[in-house]
C-alpha cells in the first residue's frame, strides 16, 4: 500500500512539474511576442535608444543580406534613425512561430509588412510597402528576453511616392514657416 501511495505522489509531483514548465514556456512566448511588438512600435515612435535596448550586446543584425551587427543594437538603432529620420513609418509583425529551445533561448519567424516614405528630395531613398519575414533568435538575460539574432528578408517591395517636405507627412497640409 505504501508503494502505491508513493507512486501516486510521485506521478502527481511529476505532473505538477510538467504543468509548471508548460506554464513557464507559454509565459516566455508571450514575453517574446511583447518584445517584438516593442521592436515595431519603437521604430514607428522613433525611440531609437529603447529600440537598441531590445538586443543582446552580441546580437547578429542582418537586413536584406547586409550585416549591421557592428556596434550592437544601439548602433543599429542609430543607423535606422539616421536613415528614417522623422519620416512616417508603419511596421507590423504577424503570425509568430515561436519555439522554445531551452529555458533561456528561443527562435521565431514573423511575417512582416512595412510602409516607409521619405521627404521628396534629391537623392532621397524611395518609399516602399514591403512584405517579408524576420527569422530570429532570442535569449533571456537577467530575466528579460532580448533579440540575439535577427534576419530580415523582404519578398516584395512595392514603390510608394515620397512626400513633399513642405507638407506635414501625416496630414498632407502645407507647413507654414515661423
Amino acid at each position: 500500500m505504501t508503494n502505491t501511495k508513493n507512486n501516486e505522489q510521485e506521478i502527481l509531483i511529476n505532473r505538477l512539474i510538467q504543468l509548471e514548465q508548460k506554464s513557464q514556456r507559454l509565459e516566455d512566448i508571450e514575453e517574446i511576442k511583447k518584445l517584438k511588438a516593442r521592436f515595431f512600435r519603437f521604430i514607428d515612435e522613433k525611440k531609437w535608444t529603447e529600440f537598441g535596448d531590445l538586443f543582446t550586446s552580441d546580437a547578429t543584425l542582418i537586413s536584406q543580406g547586409q550585416d549591421f551587427s557592428a556596434g550592437g543594437g544601439q548602433a543599429y538603432g542609430k543607423m535606422i534613425g539616421d536613415l528614417v529620420g522623422k519620416a512616417p513609418t508603419v511596421h507590423h509583425g504577424h503570425m509568430p512561430e515561436i519555439d522554445m529551445i531551452d529555458m533561456d533561448n528561443a527562435k521565431g519567424i514573423w511575417a512582416m509588412e512595412d510602409l516607409l516614405t521619405f521627404p521628396d528630395a534629391k537623392d532621397a531613398y524611395p518609399g516602399h510597402n514591403g512584405y517579408g519575414q524576420y527569422r530570429e533568435m532570442y535569449r533571456k538575460e537577467n530575466g528579460t528576453w532580448k533579440i540575439s539574432s535577427t534576419k530580415l528578408t523582404r519578398f516584395r517591395m512595392d514603390p510608394l511616392k515620397n512626400w513633399d517636405p513642405n507638407t506635414d507627412p501625416v496630414t498632407g497640409q502645407t507647413v507654414t514657416s515661423k
